[in-house]
Order: C-alpha cells, then sequence, then structure tokens
C-alpha cells in the first residue's frame, strides 16, 4: 500500500515540472489540477479559470489581501468555519508558484 502511495507521489511531482499549459494528473483515481509554476513571458491565462480569477481579485485590490477579503468577493460564507481553508490553499499554491507573494502577515500580493 505504501509503495503504491508513493509511486503515484513521485509520477505527480515527476508531472509538476513547469510548464506552459495547466495539466492534470491522476491521484487516487481522481483528476487533479496542476497550476503551472510561473515563468517569465508566461501569462496569466496558462492558469485554470479559477485560479485567474483569484488572481484578477488580488490584482484589482490594489494592495495586499486576506484571504477573507478574496472569499467576500467570491460571496463565500466567509464566518463559517473552515469555508476559507480550500482558498487559502489555492491563494498559497499560486504564492508557492510564483503567480502571487505570501507577505509575512499571511495576506497576499500580486507578485511583479
Amino acid at each position: 500500500m505504501a509503495m503504491r502511495v508513493w509511486e503515484r507521489m513521485h509520477a505527480q511531482l515527476d508531472a509538476e515540472k513547469p510548464s506552459t499549459q495547466a495539466d492534470t494528473a491522476q491521484v487516487g483515481g481522481r483528476g487533479v489540477l496542476l497550476v503551472p509554476h510561473r515563468k517569465a513571458g508566461a501569462g496569466e491565462d496558462i492558469l485554470p479559470p479559477d485560479y485567474q480569477r483569484l488572481m484578477k481579485i488580488v490584482r484589482d485590490a490594489g494592495g495586499p489581501v486576506r484571504g477573507k477579503d478574496v472569499g467576500v468577493e467570491l460571496d463565500l460564507e466567509v464566518e463559517v468555519k473552515g469555508r476559507l481553508e480550500p482558498l487559502r490553499g489555492k491563494l498559497s499554491k499560486l504564492a508557492g508558484r510564483g503567480w502571487l507573494r505570501k507577505l509575512p502577515d499571511a495576506r497576499f500580493q500580486a507578485a511583479p
């Protein structure tokens, strides 16, 4: 069992190499969306539509935003415990791949 999990994780990491388009991979029998690493000259149009929308919200804010602020723009129930965790995960993924910057106070802003 552990060997199969390791093989799937290894295959996913190989598939997550920087690319010019968003791909999907199979993990646990489900399709998983892969967000590409930001490369010079690559536009936000290579991101999946929901990530493009997040980028637009952050850019339109004109400065650093909290995950809760983005949730309000998306009409999420921000007061419900745990509702923002998937959103924060997406914002963190964008930051980890170079699309956003995550500041020490957990706010996000568009990368230069």
